[in-house]
């Protein structure tokens, strides 16, 4: 009854906004003359009246292209103008509200009269943006070198160079009451699951925040569970990784004003796959997975093991080895866990102030004040070596995953894991364990399982997954994704030899 009654509020509250806007255009145009870059005038002696935002339409479009044809001596009326002006995108409308909206987006208005409530609407949007440039998160040493932009169309184009096909389909939604957001759903029509479209499409649709800025906005809003430290869309910048998924069935959400496009469905492992692991051959790719695999569980489970071992189970560390600890140790007045989380937190310091601060010096800050606050933890008796030599340890190995937002997961599940082995030693350690593989199991990614094809057991998503097999043994797209058209290719064809002299 509670929420019932709060989703009428909900829904009220939207009409009374809705209703706010102006009634007519000159309610419109004298509300906007409030802004400085608004402009509204009449052209030379005709009797044509243009109104636009000067900061946001294109000067030398108008000039050129808009002007002169106004500016003759003949006088047209819109539908002749709209015929004699040489720009693609012209309509005539009396819609106050689309309007509205086509001047927020860099349209110039075009009237017969001031109290003529039918315009002409002319596209004179500015196409200034960043130029493409190389990844920096996800920087690939083989392959493309090519990153998304904050530009819709320019990572559309991105997209449509490296696929080139009518069936590559955009479905575009405009999210944000106050922002107004282009957004894109691009898919491939034969391939990608309707149930899968149909979900992302709706969940778009049923956003009510007032301001879409990122495509993490868009991530944190419609993922299965937003309360889980787990992302359940994968974010990337490189283009080629976004074909790979959309050939695979997935579907892909481009947010104009990011540089960061997301995929979906998808699953854990994806997240410790690199675009290297393509670009290299199979054997390598795998070694260099399973070592990202590894680095991200010692990061994980290094010091809690630690906590653990020194707290409850002494009698696990070797004879040769005691002696070192006991040593390190010897002069140190905190228990093992207030120990770590003094190390901890320094290091957490020490990333976060190598993030904000400009390129140059936060390098310089992350190495000299790590080797500095290291060695004089270790000299004042705040910690020991072992302990230091283990964190550190911990830290690099977080900095192997090649998507940044699992990274960052990584860092905050590794104090559960401190905390449960201080209060019960590694049988915290494996409560703690079981809890998040409980918490996995349940997660979903837009209702497709996040922690396949390990659960549910998929054998033929696994090719792909800890390790990589040749190309040659993908021939099917992934369960995953639920692809209309399960084949690739003919895998008795692939691996018959080609030789001329054979």
């Amino acid at each position: 009854m509670w929420k019932k009654k709060k989703t009428q509020k909900r829904e009220e509250y939207i009409k009374q906004e809705e209703s706010r806007a102006e009634e007519n255009l000159q309610e419109l145009f004298f509300a906007m003359k409030k802004s400085s870059d608004f402009k509204t005038y009449k052209v030379g002696s005709s009797n044509y009246q243009i109104s636009y935002i000067n900061t946001l339409i294109d000067h030398q479009l108008l000039n050129h292209s808009i002007l002169p044809i106004l500016k003759s001596n003949k006088l047209f009326t819109l539908e002749e103008a709209k015929d004699y002006i040489p720009v693609q995108q012209l309509s005539i409308t009396d819609d106050v509200k689309e309007i509205r909206r086509k001047i927020m987006t860099g349209h110039i208005v075009v009237q017969t009269d001031e109290s003529n409530e039918q315009v002409l609407v002319i596209f004179a949007g500015r196409t200034e943006g960043r130029d493409v440039s190389i990844p920096e998160v996800e920087f690939s040493v083989v392959g493309p070198k090519e990153a998304f932009v904050e530009s819709i169309d320019q990572n559309t184009r991105l997209i449509r160079k490296r696929l080139p096909l009518p069936q590559l389909t955009l479905k575009e939604l405009k999210v944000g009451k106050m922002t107004q957001t282009r957004i894109g759903i691009i898919f491939l029509e034969e391939i990608a699951s309707q149930e899968n479209v149909d979900t992302v499409i709706q969940r778009i649709e049923d956003i009510q925040y007032d301001q879409i800025i990122d495509s993490s906005f868009i991530t944190q809003i419609i993922s299965d569970n937003s309360h889980s430290p787990f992302p359940q869309l994968l974010d990337t910048e490189r283009p080629d990784r976004v074909v790979e998924g959309l050939v695979e069935g997935k579907i892909g959400i481009i947010v104009d004003g990011s540089p960061h496009v997301l995929t979906c469905p998808t699953t854990i492992v994806e997240f410790f796959s690199a675009s290297d692991d393509y670009f290299l051959p199979w054997h390598l790719a795998t070694v260099f997975r399973l070592i990202r695999l590894f680095a991200v569980l010692f990061s994980v489970l290094s010091t809690p093991l630690y906590v653990a071992i020194l707290t409850y189970h002494h009698e696990m560390i070797p004879e040769e080895l005691m002696t070192t600890i006991v040593a390190s140790r010897a002069d140190i007045p905190f228990p093992p866990i207030l120990e770590v989380i003094i190390l901890e937190i320094a290091i957490e310091l020490l990333r976060e102030a190598g993030a904000r601060l400009p390129t140059k010096i936060g390098q310089t800050i992350g190495i000299v004040g790590g080797i500095v606050i290291g060695t004089a933890a270790v000299d004042a008796g705040l910690t020991s070596n072992v302990l230091l030599i283990i964190v550190a340890l911990a830290a690099l190995a977080s900095f192997t995953t090649p998507v940044y937002q699992i990274g960052n997961t990584i860092r905050l599940i590794r104090f559960p894991f401190l905390l449960g082995a201080q209060l019960w030693g590694l049988v915290g350690i494996a409560m703690v364990m079981a809890f998040y593989i409980g918490h996995l199991i349940k997660l979903k990614s837009i209702g497709r399982p996040f922690f396949a094809p390990i659960y549910p057991l998929r054998f033929r998503d696994l090719r792909d997954a800890f390790i990589r097999l040749p190309f040659s043994r993908q021939s099917e797209r992934p369960v995953q994704t639920r692809p209309q058209k399960f084949k690739r290719f003919n895998q008795s064809q692939s691996v018959e030899k080609r030789d001329i002299d054979e």
